[in-house]
């Protein structure tokens, strides 16, 4: 547990980091470095997003699965890591 909670840190302390989030399988917030109705508004929005991109991924090749997810707009960069069990989300500014 303490190497994730290094993890974590060392994630948050980048330049231009915004928040970070763990969220579990089903979607729910487990850490977080934002306020709770922002960070339910997005865990929401991206686990399901997640579920639909990995799902696309094993559409068009069942060997294969979804690794990283990376999108970028005007105001936010937002990075995906799945595993099997969370997600790891981080939200950074990318003009830092």
């Amino acid at each position: 547990m303490a190497e994730v909670e290094e993890t974590l840190k060392r994630i948050q302390a980048h330049k231009g980091v915004v928040a970070t989030m763990v969220v579990n399988a089903e979607g729910i917030p487990i850490r977080t470095t934002l306020d709770n109705s922002t960070t339910v508004h997005y865990t929401g929005l991206l686990h399901q997003l997640t579920m639909k991109a990995r799902s696309t991924v094993r559409d068009i090749d069942p060997q294969n699965d979804l690794t990283f997810l990376r999108i970028r707009s005007k105001k936010h960069e937002i990075m995906v890591a799945p595993d099997k069990e969370y997600l790891l989300i981080v939200i950074q500014n990318p003009s830092e």
